[in-house]
């Protein structure tokens, strides 16, 4: 039996030359991650170590099933946002537990995922757009920097959310310990200047190994910044996550959130390189892998992952070939776990905030808020209805504020589908829409109405509105009333009673009801319901010339 592992078929025709390639990306892809890996957990109230165990096992599992040869897994700050809103609506606070139950999320995150790419569910990922993604993605990177106030002063913030820790911290400005703001300011500063004068260079690696190398030098435990404290120097073992106290109903409905915040911002990423380099991406293959990433992650003590851009970006940067740089990556944080851990136990906290302060930064796409202003006020509003969700609601719920503004977007879209009355113009073919093409003419006699979307219950009283209008002002002279389909892709019932309805209508103005191109789903509708029927065969048509002929023949003649 052969294996079919995307890994092993890679494998296979692996050239030689590209290990240098492979093994330079994978370091590169190591320092981009290990500040993130240390400093993400601390959004959901995670230890470090459980960033590290995500970051190698991750990489692991989608290497062996993931379709790309250049993505790269590991934390996220937007689903690590979503874990820590699970955990507030699951009453989870102890470390023990939350390290249980966000491992068992990540199982059932990759459980949910591999279900989903075998009932073909991929297209999901499309329920986020990309104006409601880009808001709910800013209001996370606004909730990441309220969450970073405590990391930078030292002051304890017990508020949630990102208005009421701005009130309480507030009333404790006169506890702020100036070191501490002194240097994750500073930190944040060397961040963004080495994002933006030196991208080439991995800035939250500087800033880490800076920040370490100065506290191991200043004491600054001793000084009253805080620091990370013991990371343990240990390889994570197998486990079986179930925890306890919290139902498996629960636990479900927390890792649905997680998956559709992970799995969108992932396929988002996926995308966007894919386009970068001009290969495809399947999102129900992509599944697979992420399902793989995150069982793998879950049952070695880690939590959620989904596909990381910086790490990407670096592996597109240095030109990783292959899924053997996520392996040298994995490598390497595994010998950091190994060899590095207690100089790593000496980073102060305000470095943490500094990176992840750094990273929110860069989640806020300003450039895309400004395109959609500019191109759609309308999904302008989308993404600052997203954004509000967030501030207003938290993260969880934002997630629900987000999808339904989705739906809202979609239904608003098709709720005045577009239309018009068609004709002709004087020696051409085909036929023209009297509204664009100032040369066009009605044909004498017919009423030419084209429907360009689907016919549903939503939008079926705009549409019946406009045909009544249409038959309330034809000439005198029109005989036919044409219901052109041929963009119309579905029918539903309540659309089939309207166009029965309107049958009706327009012979009791004189005037017979035809229609033309039907799709097969829309025929078949129609068929069963008995409307085709009612309208009569000889007047529904395959093509518009068909019909328009077939006037042209009829006219004069005495009805049938």
């Amino acid at each position: 039996m052969k294996l079919s592992l995307p890994l092993i078929s890679s494998l296979r025709g692996y050239r030689i030359e590209w290990l240098r390639y492979d093994l330079m990306s994978g370091l590169a892809i190591a320092a981009v991650g290990l500040p993130s890996a240390i400093a993400y957990p601390a959004l959901a109230g995670l230890p470090p170590e459980v960033g590290l165990y995500s970051s190698i096992l991750a990489v692991l599992g989608y290497a062996l099933f993931g379709s790309s040869r250049q993505l790269i897994v590991g934390p996220d700050a937007g689903t690590v946002m979503m874990l820590a809103a699970v955990f507030l609506s699951l009453g989870v606070s102890a470390t023990d537990e939350r390290i249980i139950v966000a491992a068992a999320i990540a199982v059932l995150v990759g459980v949910l995922c591999f279900v989903a790419s075998v009932l073909r569910l991929g297209f999901i990922a499309n329920f986020l757009s990309r104006p409601i993604l880009t808001g709910f993605m800013a209001g996370i990177s606004l909730s990441i920097l309220v969450g970073q106030i405590g990391r930078f002063t030292s002051v304890k913030i017990d508020s949630d959310g990102v208005l009421r820790p701005l009130l309480e911290f507030a009333t404790k400005i006169d506890q702020i310990h100036w070191p501490s703001l002194a240097l994750g300011a500073g930190l944040f500063i060397l961040l963004r200047l080495l994002g933006a004068w030196l991208p080439a260079i991995p800035g939250p690696l500087v800033a880490v190994a800076l920040a370490t190398a100065l506290s191991a030098a200043f004491d600054f435990r001793g000084l009253g910044i805080r620091v990370v404290g013991e990371i343990p120097s240990q390889l994570p073992m197998p486990m079986l996550p179930i925890p306890h106290g919290v139902s498996i109903i629960d636990l479900v409905l927390g890792a649905i959130a997680v998956l559709i915040v992970s799995f969108g911002a992932g396929i988002v990423t996926a995308r966007s390189f894919g386009a970068k380099n001009k290969y495809p991406v399947d999102a129900n293959r992509e599944l697979v892998g992420f399902g793989a990433a995150n069982v793998a992650s879950g049952f070695f003590g880690g939590f959620a992952v989904t596909a990381s851009d910086s790490r990407t970006a670096v592996n597109d940067m240095m030109g990783g070939k292959t899924q053997v740089a996520g392996l040298v990556s994995a490598a390497a944080l595994a010998i950091s776990v190994l060899f590095l851990s207690d100089a790593l136990s000496l980073l102060p906290t305000p470095a943490l905030g500094a990176v992840l302060a750094s990273a929110a930064v860069s989640l806020i796409d300003l450039r895309t808020l400004r395109e959609l202003w500019r191109i759609s006020p309308i999904e302008f509003g989308f993404a600052m209805i997203s954004i509000t969700g967030v501030i207003v609601l938290g993260v969880l719920n934002g997630v629900i504020v987000a999808i339904s503004a989705t739906l809202l977007y979609i239904i608003m879209k098709g709720l005045k589908p577009r239309d018009a009355l068609l004709g002709r113009i004087p020696g051409r073919e085909g036929f023209y829409k009297l509204h664009r093409d100032k040369n066009a003419r009605p044909i004498p006699g017919l009423a030419i109405y084209l429907l360009q979307g689907s016919l549903l219950f939503f939008n079926v009283d705009y549409v019946q509105g406009r045909l009544k209008e249409i038959i309330a002002n034809s000439d005198p002279e029109t005989e036919w009333l044409i219901f052109d389909a041929a963009a119309t892709a579905q029918i539903d019932s309540t659309a089939v009673v309207m166009l029965d309805d309107i049958r009706a209508l327009a012979e009791e103005h004189g005037l017979r009801f035809s229609i033309v191109e039907l799709h097969y789903e829309p025929r078949d509708t129609l068929t069963r319901s008995g409307v085709a029927a009612a309208i009569g065969a000889d007047m529904i048509f395959d093509d518009l010339e068909d019909a328009v002929a077939a006037f042209a023949a009829r006219r004069g003649a005495p009805p049938a």
